[in-house]
C-alpha cells in the first residue's frame, strides 16, 4: 500500500467515485475562476475610483459637472464613478423650474438605482462560490460513502476481512473526502474575503451618494442666490 500513488488510486476507483472526483474538479475550477475574476474586478474598481476622485476634485470645485460625467466614462469600472455619473445626469436632466426638493429626490432615486445595479454587477458569481463552498464537503462525503460501500462489498466477495481486501476502497473514500475539503476551504476563504470587500464598496457608494446630494443642494442654493 505504501507504493500506491494518485494515478493508481484513480485507476482503482469505480465509476461513481470517478464522477465524484470530476464534479469536484469542475467545482474547483469554477471557484478559482470566480475568485480570480472578482478579485481583478475589485482591484480595477479600487484603482479607477481613486483615479476618478483625484481627477474630479477640480471640476467639482469649479462646478464643471459635464467634465465630471466625461471622466466617469473613462473610469467605467469604478463603482464611485458609476454612482456619481448617474446622479449628475439626473440632476442635469431635471426640467428648468422644477422645485429643488423634487430635483434632489430624483437624484436620490438615481443614486440608489445605480448603487443597486453596480452592486449586483460586482457580486456576480459570488452566490455560486458560496454554493460551492457549502456543497463541496458533501460531494466528497458522497464519495466517502461509496468507498465504504465498496469496501464492504469487497469483504463480502472475498469472504475475508484482511486489510488488503478493503484498502483500495478505503483509500478512495479518504481521497474523495480530502478533495471535497480541498475545494471547500479555499472557496470559503475567498467568498468571505470578497464579500467583505463588497460590503466596503457598498459603504463607499452610500457615502458618495450622500456627499453628492449635499453638494448638489449647496450648488442649488448658490445658483438661487446668484
Amino acid at each position: 500500500m505504501g507504493d500506491w500513488n494518485l494515478l493508481e488510486l484513480w485507476r482503482s476507483m469505480g465509476t461513481l467515485c470517478h464522477g465524484v472526483v470530476i464534479v469536484l474538479a469542475i467545482m474547483f475550477v469554477r471557484s478559482l475562476g470566480v475568485s480570480t475574476g472578482r478579485a481583478m474586478r475589485f482591484r480595477l474598481a479600487r484603482e479607477q475610483s481613486q483615479a476618478y476622485i483625484a481627477e474630479t476634485l477640480v471640476p467639482f470645485r469649479e462646478g464643471k459637472l459635464d467634465e465630471a460625467i466625461v471622466l466617469a466614462e473613462h473610469n467605467r469600472k469604478s463603482h464611485i464613478a458609476s454612482v456619481v455619473a448617474a446622479g449628475l445626469l439626473d440632476f442635469q436632466a431635471a426640467p428648468h423650474g422644477m422645485p429643488e426638493q423634487q430635483v434632489i429626490e430624483g437624484v436620490q432615486r438615481s443614486l440608489e438605482r445605480s448603487s443597486a445595479e453596480t452592486t449586483e454587477e460586482m457580486k456576480r458569481g459570488l452566490s455560486g462560490l458560496a454554493t460551492i463552498a457549502a456543497t463541496a464537503p458533501f460531494v466528497g462525503l458522497f464519495g466517502t460513502v461509496i468507498g465504504i460501500l465498496n469496501a464492504f462489498r469487497s469483504i463480502d466477495i472475498a469472504h475475508a476481512t484482511a486489510i488488503k481486501v478493503i484498502a483500495g476502497s478505503i483509500s478512495e473514500a479518504l481521497l474523495t473526502t480530502a478533495l471535497g475539503l480541498s475545494v471547500a476551504v479555499p472557496a470559503v476563504w475567498c467568498y468571505n474575503l470578497l464579500t467583505n470587500r463588497m460590503d466596503a464598496f457598498g459603504v463607499e457608494m452610500q457615502n458618495c451618494a450622500l456627499e453628492l446630494q449635499s453638494y448638489l443642494r449647496a450648488r442649488q442654493t448658490e445658483c438661487k442666490k446668484g
